[in-house]
C-alpha cells in the first residue's frame, strides 16, 4: 500500500514557526516519523511538502491510481481552495485531513474547512502526531475498504 503525505504552505517552517502553536518538531523529523510508522504499517509513505497550491494540486492529480491514501495538511490552504477541493474528489482516493494545532481553538475563519465534509476523517490538535494518528487511520480506512 502506498500512501501520499502532502503538507502545505509554511509547514517546511516548522520547528521554527510559532513554536507555541506548532510544537518543536520540525517537518523532515515528521516524515521520518511517519516512515518508520509506515514500516510498522508495511505502508510504502512518500511525503512532499509545497508553498504553491497549484503544485499540490498536481501532485493529487498524478496519484490517482498509484496511492491507496493521502494524508493532507493543507495548512492555510484549507479554509480557501475550492481547487484542492476539487482535486481531492476528483482523484476519488480516500484521504485524511491533518492539522498540528486545534483549529477550533483558533480564529473563527480557521473553523472553516473546505475539505473536512469530503475527507475520511479529520485528526488535529495533537502537534506531529497529528500526523501519525492521521497516518492510522488512514490506513484503516483503506484497509476497511478493501476488504
Amino acid at each position: 500500500m502506498r500512501i501520499l503525505v502532502l503538507s502545505g504552505p509554511n509547514l517546511q517552517l516548522l520547528g521554527l514557526r510559532e513554536p507555541q502553536k506548532y510544537g518543536t518538531t520540525t517537518l523532515p523529523q515528521i516524515h521520518a516519523l511517519l516512515s518508520d510508522l509506515g514500516r510498522e504499517l508495511n505502508v510504502d509513505v512518500e511525503c512532499e511538502q509545497s508553498n504553491h497550491e497549484g503544485v499540490l494540486i498536481d501532485r493529487i492529480a498524478a496519484g490517482r491510481g498509484v496511492y491507496a491514501g493521502i494524508l493532507l495538511n493543507a495548512g492555510g490552504l484549507t479554509h480557501t481552495s475550492v481547487s484542492l477541493r476539487d482535486a481531492l474528489l476528483a482523484v476519488d482516493v480516500p484521504f485524511v485531513e491533518v492539522h498540528l494545532s486545534n483549529v477550533a481553538a483558533r480564529e473563527s475563519f480557521r473553523h472553516v474547512s473546505f475539505l473536512s465534509d469530503v475527507a475520511a476523517g479529520v485528526v488535529y490538535g495533537f502537534g506531529a502526531d497529528s500526523y501519525l494518528l492521521g497516518l492510522r487511520g488512514l490506513v484503516g480506512a483503506v484497509t476497511r475498504t478493501r476488504r
